[in-house]
């Protein structure tokens, strides 16, 4: 990966907590004088079921949500200063070495160009916390300087990805399951297309939850027990999400429970079979992306899937079945442990972040032009 030289900036961490709420993700990263990026250590906590359970219920309105918000991220900063603890000792290395913390914080509102034109996004963060617990800088609030400039917000990763997937020779298209689903297009002439194409693991984990007391699918067994409802398919690819044209973003604001449950109500039969829905909803996501990468992506041979489903072995099936002539391969085969890329996509944000230079794409988010992402927090 090819990125501006810097002597002063070399050891960097990166934490994301996705939509998927399954817990955090951090990665130790180096980057050589040259520019290129080498992953050095990886650690994950998983998240307490009340954490958990609260960050989920933040996505939606309910009593007392301001104070109930700032609990939520100072307890996010405790784990990720679990994180960074590990990371620091499996690298025998100080909070001195490194240059900065990317903290991306957990997102529970996601409205970008509604209700004043500019709208808004929510990370839960603490990062002066996350700062002082560490005792290393930290950079956050990455997606709301996009977000003014009249950009989505998102997805941010799809300029990491340029760096770390793209061929001067072929197009290639880059996919990451997480709760939401999002494509990144690489030109083999630089150019570069990402965003959000509907909902990933936060509907399965929802529904596998519920009907099984387990956090997610392992490995899509309990979808592959199911058969796929037609009609039920039919109803939630017609959500007008899944046919706007980019940019486009989306989560947990449209994609919820609550959407399900609407659509399962409308259904005329007998209720369905719960791994029936489960087989169903590993359906929608395969159909959405597969659809994407022939709309916008038409000339790709290489699909590279990140993410927490890429280990989702049903899903991945299903993706390969709709794009024949497609390599569908986990980022795995590429170098990069599908769990460790949107971590050390904030790593390479927050080097972005302190050595001034842009870390958005307008070609993706839709902004008015480049713009320097996040506020920093000095040790």
């Amino acid at each position: 990966m090819s990125l501006p030289s810097s002597g002063a900036h070399r050891h960097f961490i990166g934490l994301m907590s996705g939509t998927s709420l399954d817990g955090v993700d951090g990665v130790l990263v180096a980057f050589a004088a040259d520019g290129q990026l080498q992953l050095l250590q990886h650690a994950s906590r998983p998240f307490a079921d009340e954490l958990r359970a609260e960050l989920l219920a933040l996505n939606t309105a309910g009593d007392n949500e301001l104070h109930r918000s700032a609990l939520a991220a100072n307890a996010l900063a405790h784990v990720y200063a679990d994180v960074v603890r590990s990371l620091l000792t499996q690298g025998g290395m100080a909070a001195a070495d490194i240059a900065a913390i990317g903290a991306h914080g957990q997102t529970v509102r996601h409205r970008p160009h509604e209700f004043d034109a500019t709208g808004y996004t929510i990370q839960l963060n603490n990062p002066a916390l996350l700062a002082e617990l560490s005792g290393v800088s930290v950079v956050a609030d990455f997606r709301t300087r996009d977000l003014a400039a009249g950009g989505q917000g998102a997805p941010l990763v799809p300029a990491f990805h340029r760096g770390v997937f793209g061929r001067d020779d072929r197009t290639v298209a880059v996919l990451n399951l997480g709760g939401i689903a999002n494509l990144s297009v690489l030109r083999a002439d630089g150019g570069v297309l990402g965003f959000d194409c509907g909902p990933a693991n936060a509907l399965m984990d929802y529904w596998c939850h519920r009907h099984t007391g387990q956090w997610y699918d392992a490995g899509g067994a309990w979808a592959a027990q199911g058969s796929i409802d037609v009609r039920l398919l039919a109803a939630m690819l017609r959500e007008p999400f899944l046919d706007l044209q980019p940019p486009k973003s989306t989560g947990r604001d449209l994609f919820n429970p609550s959407w399900l449950e609407q659509h399962l109500a409308l259904q005329p039969d007998a209720p369905i079979q719960a791994k029936d829905v489960q087989a169903t909803l590993a359906e929608l996501t395969a159909l959405a992306c597969a659809n994407d990468v022939k709309r916008h992506a038409a000339d790709a041979k290489t699909l590279i899937v990140c993410g927490g489903g890429a280990l989702n072995h049903f899903l991945m099936g299903r993706i390969a079945a709709h794009l024949p002539g497609v390599q569908v391969e986990s980022s795995q085969s590429h170098g990069i442990d599908p769990q460790q890329v949107e971590a050390a996509a904030f790593a390479w944000l927050a080097r972005q972040c302190l050595l001034g230079l842009p870390g958005n794409l307008a070609s993706v988010t839709g902004a008015a032009g480049p713009r320097i992402l996040g506020a920093i927090h000095p040790a």
